[in-house]
């Protein structure tokens, strides 16, 4: 299975607006945090973990997705919240801790959830296994054909989530699908001195369903294997998972000083950039250069209304603080 034209230039558009966003959010996070890095000051403060270099893995499979299939996430969600339709004004405004962000400007970046495309993401490794069972378990008892994906770091295969969710997933026969974004760091520990196998997909194996390792941070060969995953759950062939081979084009969080990376490896990763080759690919393939440059200017200037929206958009009140909350 491969993606026709159209469906290539979406998956082109998408990745240059997630990079766009990263690149759009680098000088917000950092205002006020110059010259001594503070995460607490600033308009956007806390951790911020871009996913510049992971794009392939968001569109090659949410490409195969509907509105009503739901998708959980990871602390680095950016890329694959796009991908999945989530409102940019409202994700950024959420960001920006402000009132008509997805939950009030209560969550910030590590717990967007737009219920209107099924989206949510979560800062704890794999906690969105366990609920992307239960949305693919509730399709499957409402005979409906819908899907749940979660999208996981290489780290959260070591977790008892991990295991567990593949568990019931393969023995209830669930449609899901799985996703390991595989980027070689589990923060600053490198997957070889944290896993003991070398392929996570292998794992598969033991859960009685298909494992599948795609190389390369390639879109088009992750739009395969996500597309025969999808179209098999939907089906009725139960769960898959999908090992990405990808790279983090940045520090695990912004402020991230990086030493533990080997000399090179980052220059390394970035003559390897998946947005630029994919272009080169597209117009190899006999794409229209000035449609992809259209494409382009369409992403940066979604990208600067949303942040436009978020910078001139309130603070919530502070009674709100206690509204939305179980007490």
């Amino acid at each position: 299975m491969q993606p026709d034209a159209r469906q290539r230039l979406w998956m082109y558009r998408t990745m240059v607006k997630s990079r766009c966003y990263e690149d759009a959010i680098k000088p917000a996070y950092l205002e006020g945090k110059q010259p001594l890095f503070n995460m607490a000051k600033g308009p956007i403060p806390g951790e911020m973990h871009l996913s510049s270099g992971q794009e392939p893995c968001a569109v090659g499979v949410c490409a195969h997705l509907r509105t009503d299939d739901a998708v959980t996430a990871t602390h680095r969600p950016h890329h694959v919240a796009i991908a999945k339709g989530v409102k940019l004004d409202a994700m950024t405004a959420e960001i920006f801790g402000k009132r008509h962000g997805l939950s009030g400007g209560r969550g910030g970046h590590m717990h967007l959830f737009d219920p209107e495309v099924n989206f949510c993401c979560s800062g704890i490794i794999a906690q969105g296994m366990g609920p992307a069972v239960g949305a693919a378990l509730a399709a499957r008892l409402r005979g409906r054909d819908g899907v749940a994906v979660s999208f996981i770091g290489e780290g959260a295969a070591n977790q008892g989530a991990f295991h567990e969710s593949l568990n019931l997933a393969a023995l209830w026969q669930v449609p899901a699908v799985f996703v390991i974004e595989d980027n070689a760091w589990g923060i600053s520990v490198a997957k070889n001195a944290s896993t003991a196998v070398q392929r996570n997909a292998e794992r598969a194996a033991a859960y009685g369903m298909p494992g599948v390792f795609v190389p390369g941070n390639d879109a088009d060969a992750i739009f395969a294997a996500a597309g025969e995953a999808i179209a098999r759950a939907r089906r009725g062939g139960g769960p898959t998972l999908i090992e990405i081979e990808t790279d983090r084009l940045e520090g695990h969080f912004m402020g991230d000083g990086e030493q533990y990376r080997p000399s090179g490896e980052l220059e390394r990763l970035r003559a390897r950039d998946p947005i630029p080759a994919y272009r080169e690919r597209l117009l190899a393939a006999g794409h229209d250069a000035g449609a992809l440059d259209r494409a382009e200017d369409e992403a940066r200037a979604e990208v600067e209304r949303a942040f436009a929206f978020a910078r001139n958009d309130v603070y919530p009140e502070a009674a709100d603080a206690l509204t939305a909350v179980f007490a």
